[in-house]
């Protein structure tokens, strides 16, 4: 790279008569100019690492992984700030007039951590094994490596939502990895000494306990400000708190109410909100089993009535997240804004009585996705004061994941999504019935969601995306609790924890942003 800053690219049509449809790119300078990345900033994670996550091919209907590849990775386009889709490994793309072909024009002379040089070949093996991508590469009839750095999708038909899915944390398909190393040690040997395009470096991994990364000082947008990241697994939020205060971690992720509190009365610590881009909801597992009482809409919707959410929003989250009555964030694209439930607990024993159970019943287990225990703790209070007995059953991350993408839990879960693009993104892993994440589904509904993904008529598109919205709110198919904002403690030495930087994105992102303050 040169020492000019390089403006925004501009609109260019290819040789094989494309149209373009182009995003300007980051501005990006000499790296060599840069200051030297200096210091130690340190993280209080509220979950366990999980080496899954340092391979992007096996990212799966979940943003937790980004934690990882945010730093150790790249992609051709993602989101950054002020872009929900920025040109990052591919400095502009086009697509064809009839929508079948999109061209990635790739940055030149880029070299992974290892070495390697960057080329297409390695766009299209990373694609090619991506796990979570199913909708996508069942649009995909072929990847054409054109040239060194330039690589073409070719799609079986339109598709609209090729770049959500492609651009941004839908999926992990266009984050790269090096085609040369991964045949050479395969996928446990990435897992185990990932090697990226990243602004950070692996340098260690100790199961349980802490990921240690290092700056990567040739990444092509910025030579990052700290030198050393220290990733540290503390699941109990009291832990990551008191980590805080004795300056053992510099930012403290998802703190419970009464640490955010304390926190807020210490001058020299800060309180920080973020979030956004998740949702939780009840999902009723055994809807879909005709013997069940959840079988029954009137049970799912006196469930609903049950639930004071503004008060659980202030209880856990000190009111920052806000209750909704749609798993679609308001802010997505082609999102319907629903109301939420009202808490009505008359209205909900009414609704019990009606559907043939006026002293309640025994539901079975209610599943909550760790590590928010004490929400779920709240709920089965709500439902129990209405009569729907529910006995806790908590799991690790893992165990959890695992059991509900293979179908194996039963009863209740308080679940949630934080999938990113829009309306029709957010919905492809739990609403058509063959979602990742799906223990059932309507033909109807997944009729129209196969109809909207090949719609390219923008207004259509929207009226079809409202009437699933509709149409699952009328038949009370999930629960809608909130969306999720929470509070998180920076401790002195920050003076940029980058987060929020990406909205909505939770954690600090782009990681080359942060920056310790200066002695």
């Amino acid at each position: 790279m040169n020492g000019r800053r390089r403006l925004p690219l501009r609109m260019a049509l290819t040789s094989i008569g494309l149209a373009s449809v182009l995003l300007a790119g980051s501005l990006f300078g000499d790296a060599t100019a840069q200051p030297k990345p200096e210091g130690e900033m340190r993280w209080a994670l509220y979950v366990t690492l999980s080496p899954v996550w340092f391979d992007p091919g096996e990212v799966v209907g979940l943003i937790t992984p980004f934690w990882v590849l945010y730093a150790i990775h790249d992609a051709l386009v993602k989101p950054m700030p002020g872009q929900a889709m920025a040109p990052s490994l591919a400095e502009s793309w086009t697509v064809s007039a009839d929508q079948r072909v999109y061209e990635f024009k790739l940055r030149e002379g880029l070299k992974f951590h290892n070495g390697d040089p960057f080329t297409a070949e390695d766009v299209k093996f990373s694609f090619q094994r991506s796990k979570g991508a199913r909708i996508l590469k069942e649009k995909v009839r072929e990847v054409e490596v054109v040239g060194p750095y330039r690589v073409r999708f070719h799609l079986l038909e339109p598709f609209p939502d090729f770049m959500a899915f492609n651009g941004t944390l839908a999926t992990g398909a266009a984050w790269i990895v090096p085609k040369k190393y991964v045949e050479q040690v395969g996928i446990e040997g990435l897992k185990k000494q990932p090697i990226g395009l990243g602004p950070y470096k692996f340098v260690s991994h100790t199961p349980g306990l802490e990921l240690i990364m290092e700056a990567f000082e040739g990444y092509w947008r910025k030579v990052p400000s700290v030198k050393r990241l220290v990733f540290k697994s503390v699941p109990e939020p009291t832990t990551r708190a008191a980590m805080l205060k004795r300056g053992e971690v510099d930012v403290a992720y998802l703190l419970d109410a009464p640490q955010a509190l304390e926190l807020q009365r210490d001058p020299t610590l800060k309180l920080a909100f973020s979030g956004g881009i998740g949702v939780f909801f009840l999902d009723f597992f055994d809807q879909w089993d005709p013997k069940s009482p959840w079988a029954d809409r009137r049970v799912r919707l006196a469930a609903n009535y049950a639930i004071d959410r503004r008060a659980l929003s202030e209880a856990e989250t000190l009111g920052a997240s806000k209750p909704t009555g749609n798993i679609i964030p308001r802010a997505f694209e082609f999102a319907l804004p629903i109301e939420p439930y009202p808490y009505d607990p008359a209205k909900a024993k009414q609704l019990l009585a009606e559907a043939g159970y006026p002293n309640g019943f025994d539901a079975g287990e209610l599943h909550q996705i760790p590590p928010y225990f004490s929400m779920g703790e709240t709920i089965m209070g709500y439902l129990g004061a209405v009569g729907v007995k529910l006995k806790m059953r908590p799991m690790e991350r893992a165990t959890f994941f695992s059991a509900w993408a293979t179908k194996k839990l039963r009863g209740v879960c308080v679940c949630a999504s934080a999938l990113y693009g829009n309306a029709g993104t957010r919905m492809s892993e739990i609403v058509p019935s063959e979602g990742a994440y799906a223990y059932g589904g309507y033909p109807d509904i997944d009729a129209l969601y196969k109809q909207q993904a090949r719609e390219t008529d923008r207004k259509k598109r929207e009226v079809l995306l409202h009437q699933i919205q509709q149409t699952l709110h009328d038949r009370v198919r999930f629960g809608p609790i909130w969306e999720y904002i929470w509070p998180s403690g920076i401790g002195p030495r920050v003076a940029e924890p980058a987060l929020m930087l990406i909205n909505p994105y939770p954690w600090s992102a782009p990681l080359e942003e942060v920056r310790l303050k200066k002695n």
